[in-house]
């Protein structure tokens, strides 16, 4: 199973600062890359970031280079997103899943695990 946990997803003004942060269970945590991803209003589900299984590799979406970063600590199960310098875009639903793989990826086909989700809002 994955989940979100707290501190998570809220209202924030542009230019902010959230944490998201995710824990998995079942089979060697370590073993498993995780990604997040999200969804906007009448948009499609993009790729935010992914990490390696072990935290070894990071890939990041063009739009939040620099001002996101994915990380992850394996003794607590559990993988962040820091979100700085938020921006209005940014708003949308955010997912934690799981892969099937150790090597960070952002191919929705190797996933076998979603968090339920947590809304973002960014305001002016």
């Amino acid at each position: 199973q994955v989940q979100l946990v707290e501190p998570g997803g809220g209202l924030v003004q542009a230019g902010g600062s959230l944490r998201l942060s995710c824990a998995a269970s079942g089979r060697t945590f370590s073993s498993s890359a995780i990604s997040w991803f999200r969804q906007a209003p009448g948009k499609e589900r993009e790729f935010v970031a992914g990490i390696s299984g072990s935290g070894g590799t990071t890939i990041y979406a063009d739009f939040v280079k620099g001002r996101f970063t994915i990380s992850r600590d394996n003794a607590k199960n559990t993988v962040y997103l820091q979100m700085n310098s938020l921006k209005p875009e940014d708003t949308a639903v955010y997912y934690c899943a799981r892969a099937r793989v150790s090597v960070a990826t952002k191919n929705e086909a190797l996933f076998d695990g979603w968090g339920q989700g947590t809304q973002v809002t960014v305001s002016l």
